[in-house]
């Protein structure tokens, strides 16, 4: 009875960390590249084929078409998510706060591909301590209003284990 009652759940900084740098790294990598359609082969490509029948009949036209398919709706995804982490970052105010928290997630993990985190401090002129910090409140922001934050689930029957 001495534990007070809590109706905020706890977030599982680590796991939240994990699935927005995953959801960065995506936007980037689209942002860079977009997407590669699939195409027909023009070419027949002979292979060795066993004796005896198979019955597989090869529908290679269908197979493409369906793939280009599954891979615009993911297109359509990561276009969607681009957007809302620009408009995300937009509103992080600018403010000076704001701002270095825009920058960190900006060159940290939208523009180059193998930048570090010192890197990034020094060229903003941040010590590594207070980079850390509004590294860590960027996140939690961002992980807030993209909805993609992990809770801890904790025990639902009481005891510590069960």
């Amino acid at each position: 009875m001495t534990k007070q009652l809590s109706f905020l759940p706890k977030i599982d900084r680590a796991a939240t960390q994990e699935k927005l740098e995953g959801i960065l790294e995506s936007v980037r990598i689209y942002k860079q590249f977009g997407m590669m359609r699939k195409e027909m082969k023009v070419t027949p490509s002979y292979e060795v084929r066993e004796h005896g029948p198979t019955h597989a009949v090869g529908k290679p036209l269908e197979d493409v078409a369906i793939s280009n398919i599954q891979q615009n709706k993911r297109e359509e995804w990561l276009e969607k998510m681009a957007f809302r982490v620009e408009q995300a970052l937009s509103r992080f105010g600018n403010s000076t706060a704001g701002k270095n928290q825009r920058d960190i997630i900006v060159k940290r993990y939208l523009e180059d591909e193998d930048v570090c985190d010192y890197m990034v401090y020094n060229e903003i002129g941040m010590s590594e301590r207070t980079y850390r910090r509004v590294k860590a409140r960027a996140f939690y922001k961002l992980a807030f209003a993209l909805r993609l934050e992990v809770y801890e689930i904790e025990n639902q029957y009481g005891g510590d284990d069960l």
